[in-house]
């Protein structure tokens, strides 16, 4: 199983929080809605990406960005000036409504000749699976035209403006493809910090047993059974894998399986017990202390305030 492809799997955008702008100097747009992650894909020109806070990051035409929120942040033609009066808000889906040019969706046809044109989807990201990485970007970042996520671009722009029967699936698909794209090829760059656990999957000690117990989180792994798959002794797996992730193996997985259940407890059809089943726990008893320690909260409870907020994992805000 790759690690990475299970990481992000609940992450998918939505029609309801893609749009496109077409923008003539002078403009800045504010993003305000605090979507978890916005992916921002300038088509044509170029511009500045103010995070809040933060300093102006160059965003060229063949970049691709994506903004950690829940902060604000501008797209802007100035980032001396382009913060201020004047500066246009982008609420996706919120009255009253966008301006035309950030439509949700784009008409077939609409105009495309403006001198930048910027693609932007959101992504709320409520599943904790996900989140065990995304967490570790910084508040934005940006990935050159050099990185091998061109030949998705290129295809998302011609796109762009279809009247085929599935265009809005197609769009959907295309940009989580170049989201996950954008993220792997950051990871990879020399100035991104990934989580320890990351780097570690290539390591020929700490990999093998990283990635048995993402393969099969509720068998009862020790630290015996996983060094024999690392082919080394239980002391060195143990230094190892420390030194590489910040726990031990143990320690490892009881987090993978609270994170597991806590996306599971979203599911309404699942009871605890069967809950603490899927995650290698013979009783609910012994799971709900456990996810209570990691979690500062009981099972129930966290049920509870799942459901209260009306949204299954990955599941995108409702407009409005």
């Amino acid at each position: 199983m790759d690690v990475f492809d299970e990481l992000l799997r609940g992450v998918r955008g939505k029609g309801a929080v893609f749009g496109r702008s077409v923008l003539w100097p002078p403009y800045s747009l504010r993003f305000m809605d605090g979507a978890y992650l916005t992916l921002c894909l300038p088509m044509r020109g170029a511009g500045w990406l103010v995070p809040e806070g933060g300093e102006p990051l160059r965003l060229a035409a063949g970049a691709a960005a994506i903004v950690r929120g829940p902060a604000a942040f501008t797209f802007t033609d100035d980032p001396a000036g382009g913060t201020g009066a004047g500066v246009r808000e982008v609420r996706w889906g919120a009255d009253p409504a966008p301006a035309p040019e950030l439509a949700a969706v784009p008409d077939p046809g609409a105009e495309l000749d403006g001198p930048t044109v910027l693609l932007a989807a959101a992504y709320d990201v409520q599943a904790q699976v996900p989140q065990r990485l995304l967490r570790a970007l910084p508040p934005a970042l940006v990935v050159p035209d050099e990185e091998d996520c061109g030949p998705l671009r290129d295809y998302l722009a011609a796109q762009i403006g279809g009247a085929r029967p599935g265009y809005q699936i197609v769009l959907d698909r295309l940009l989580d493809w170049l989201l996950v794209c954008t993220l792997r090829d950051w990871f990879d760059r020399p100035e991104a910090e990934p989580p320890g656990w990351y780097g570690a999957l290539a390591d020929e000690v700490a990999g093998p047993a990283l990635r048995a117990m993402h393969e099969d989180p509720a068998h009862p792994w020790t630290t015996a059974e996983l060094a024999a798959r690392a082919g080394v002794s239980r002391t060195t797996l143990a230094k190892r894998f420390t030194e590489l992730v910040g726990d031990g193996p143990v320690a490892y997985l009881t987090e993978w399986r609270m994170a597991l259940a806590a996306d599971l407890l979203t599911r309404p059809e699942l009871t605890v017990a069967a809950v603490a089943r899927r995650v290698g726990y013979a009783d609910a008893f012994g799971f709900s202390a456990a996810f209570k320690r990691l979690r500062g909260e009981s099972p129930s409870a966290f049920r509870r305030e799942a459901t209260a907020s009306g949204r299954a994992p990955g599941q995108a805000a409702p407009a409005g």
